[in-house]
């Protein structure tokens, strides 16, 4: 498979991520922190928060696919990455700082992710190149 496919791949993979993540928006705080211990973190932001960072990550789905797809500014894909990677070292601290080693792992493998396309967009497989 062609880096450029893997790029598409993964890009898509962290905008469906970030879709499933923005339920924060819709759903009581309550339900979602009574789902487990990788939930409780919720609980920690009011509502306000939780629909902003929801918003930035619908922005951040969007930025990772459509200026690719529309051919509309396509250097937008991996500035969209670098501040999806900026989003997840943000909840990697934050599970840090509330003991959640275990729950960690997910935030930095999209971590990684989201270098990964920024890497691959900004160096060899640029888009509208």
């Amino acid at each position: 498979m062609s880096l450029d496919l893997w790029l598409w791949i993964v890009a898509a993979l962290l905008a469906t991520v970030l879709l499933i993540s923005t339920s924060k928006m819709f759903v009581p705080r309550e339900r979602i922190a009574a789902v487990g211990r990788a939930g409780e973190w919720v609980m920690d932001f009011s509502p306000r928060a939780l629909r902003m960072i929801g918003t930035l990550e619908i922005l951040a789905a969007a930025g990772l696919i459509l200026p690719a797809v529309l051919d509309i500014a396509p250097i937008m894909v991996p500035v969209t990455a670098v501040c999806v990677a900026l989003l997840f070292t943000g909840a990697a601290i934050m599970r840090l700082r509330r003991g959640e080693r275990a729950t960690i792992i997910a935030d930095l493998v999209y971590l990684g992710l989201a270098v990964f396309v920024a890497w691959g967009r900004f160096g060899p497989m640029p888009l509208g190149g």
